[in-house]
């Protein structure tokens, strides 16, 4: 699933060409999304100018300048790129949002787990966005508010970096990746945990989330950027998905269990 930095990939890829540009039309194609796509999008959307492009968690916000916004989300496979109108559809294409310039926002999704609302009013109180955590590379993010979070919760602490409404953004491989780098182990409760072991957390939560976006995200199956390119983030990965490999710190085999109904992996050596 596209996970915050291959959010926030997308939003800079599609920004420079869909902020300021006018809607002259939306074509849906398959309205059986995660939820059905309303009729009424249509007709709302044309001729009204896009004015930002913005992300919060892994939801991207088209903001019109009618008030409104459309809230889009990628699901487990979709991705959304820029493409000359003319451009002919892809078997998963579900929608273009088609602009003045002769481009096209265009959805791909073979599983069909993406959404697009419109949304009218203020978008941070909409269902899917009122009760989500702080943003983990924003500065209500620290090593204070996450020691808070922490104190007396009897869960380890990689499911509880993987609660949106504690902090968005750090699904399973950032997590992975994070904990690997603060020297700590997956299954360690969360209770546990020092002051100083929450501050090195943070710190390298921070520190993956931005690498991973520096290179646009990671590509494991599907997820592709605005322009059709992969992710580079996977040359990078430390532990996720490298059960039975040398750690790259230590040599020691990685190793790979579930918790928590998802693939952990961790080194036993440099993990405590």
């Amino acid at each position: 699933m596209p996970e915050l930095p291959e959010v926030e990939t997308t939003r800079r890829g599609i920004e420079p060409h869909v902020a300021g540009r006018r809607v002259t039309e939306f074509l849906l194609h398959e309205r059986r999304l995660r939820w059905p796509v309303p009729d009424s999008v249509a007709a709302a959307l044309r001729g009204v100018r896009i004015t930002a492009v913005r992300r919060r968690a892994k939801y991207l916000l088209l903001e019109l300048e009618s008030g409104a916004s459309l809230l889009l989300h990628l699901g487990m496979s979709g991705n959304l790129r820029v493409l000359p109108a003319a451009t002919p559809r892809l078997k998963h294409d579900h929608f273009d949002l088609l602009l003045d310039s002769g481009r096209t926002l265009r959805f791909n999704d073979p599983r069909r787990f993406g959404s697009l609302h419109l949304i009218d009013g203020e978008p941070s109180a909409h269902p899917l966005l009122a009760s989500l955590g702080p943003e983990p590379l924003g500065k209500d993010f620290d090593a204070e508010y996450l020691w808070q979070q922490s104190r007396g919760r009897r869960v380890a602490i990689k499911p509880l970096l993987m609660n949106a409404h504690v902090v968005v953004g750090v699904g399973n491989i950032y997590a992975s990746e994070a904990l690997f780098f603060a020297g700590l182990r997956p299954g360690r409760q969360a209770r546990h945990l020092k002051r100083d072991e929450i501050t090195r957390l943070v710190e390298a939560i921070k520190r993956v989330l931005a690498m991973a976006v520096e290179v646009g995200g990671t590509t494991l199956r599907d997820y592709v950027g605005a322009d059709g390119t992969p992710g580079y983030f996977r040359q990078k990965l430390q532990v996720y998905e490298r059960r039975g490999e040398p750690c790259r710190a230590c040599a020691t085999p990685i190793r790979q269990r579930v918790q928590a109904q998802r693939s952990t992996y961790w080194c036993p050596q440099c993990q405590h």
